[in-house]
């Protein structure tokens, strides 16, 4: 494991989605040499695809002499096995769709392929940290590290511990955090952590406000954006996220933390229509 004070030196990423490819990018632009893993070479393809055009705009925000150019996408490669992470790595983070047994699985899968000294962590948003530890051999090498969209720009990364995180994993995440130029926080395994339980309180509030014909949601949005100093109000951020996404988190906070957390008849028909948010055109907005 390399320092805690300098970015790891190599890093897979399972999930070359919105969020893998943000992670992915956030790390070769602070130095690092970066694995994404997809299931296939087009997706593959299409991962490394994001990642360049990402470190492109980063580029041009940045302008002349700015360090997101250069040499830096030569430093990102797609497989199409967890087998073929490096076996040097420091850091596997897993980034893919929220499904606790799939997760499991791949994180097991990455275990194998990596020295014992790797650390693991799962970006999930609200799935237990616990429960994804129990597939491995070394829980103490794991943690969650949730990211937030969009990636490269977001100053939050929010470490999620478990019972067996050893002190030596927290430090190292904490020093990785950092090296990002990102702000971190540290939270117990609980469900939705603090910034899913409390953020998805929100959007939902907004959602049945909506649903009840209280305000249209621009004017929702206004209302948090400049009454409570919010950067995006809770329906342009439901969109961003994903209706989806959101969803599948308000389903599981329901269920483990009750009614409160109940999706909305209308969050549940968007989500059936398709209407997904930014990534497919259509949510609470619409989107080029």
């Amino acid at each position: 494991m390399t320092s805690a004070s300098a970015p790891p030196a190599v890093v897979g990423v399972i999930g070359g989605g919105r969020m893998g490819t943000g992670i992915a990018q956030s790390f070769a632009a602070a130095g690092s040499s970066v694995v994404v893993v997809e299931h296939d070479e087009a997706a593959a393809t299409v991962a490394l695809n994001r990642i360049t055009a990402g470190l492109r705009q980063a580029a041009e925000r940045e302008g002349p002499g700015g360090s997101a150019t250069g040499e830096v996408p030569d430093r990102v490669t797609a497989v199409t096995s967890i087998a073929e992470l490096p076996a040097d790595a420091d850091l596997v983070v897993e980034a893919v769709p929220e499904d606790a047994a799939l997760k499991a699985r791949l994180l097991a899968a990455a275990e194998r392929a990596v020295g014992e000294r790797c650390v693991l962590a799962t970006n999930t948003s609200s799935l237990p940290v616990t429960e994804l530890a129990a597939a491995l051999k070394r829980p103490g090498r794991f943690l969650g590290m949730h990211f937030f969209n969009p990636v490269p720009v977001s100053a939050l990364v929010e470490l999620v511990l478990t019972p067996d995180t050893t002190g030596e994993t927290l430090t190292a995440a904490v020093g990785w955090t950092h090296a990002l130029g990102k702000q971190k926080v540290v939270v117990q395994d609980s469900p939705g952590f603090a910034s899913s339980r409390l953020g998805l309180a929100l959007g939902l509030e907004a959602v049945r406000m909506v649903e009840e014909g209280v305000a249209e949601p621009e004017a929702i949005d206004t209302a948090m954006r400049l009454g409570y100093r919010h950067p995006m109000g809770p329906l342009r951020l439901t969109d961003v996220v994903g209706l989806d996404v959101r969803l599948a988190i308000a389903d599981h906070l329901h269920r483990t933390l009750g009614e409160r957390f109940a999706p909305p008849a209308l969050l549940r028909e968007k989500v059936a229509r398709g209407e997904l948010g930014r990534k497919t055109g259509k949510g609470f907005y619409s989107w080029p």
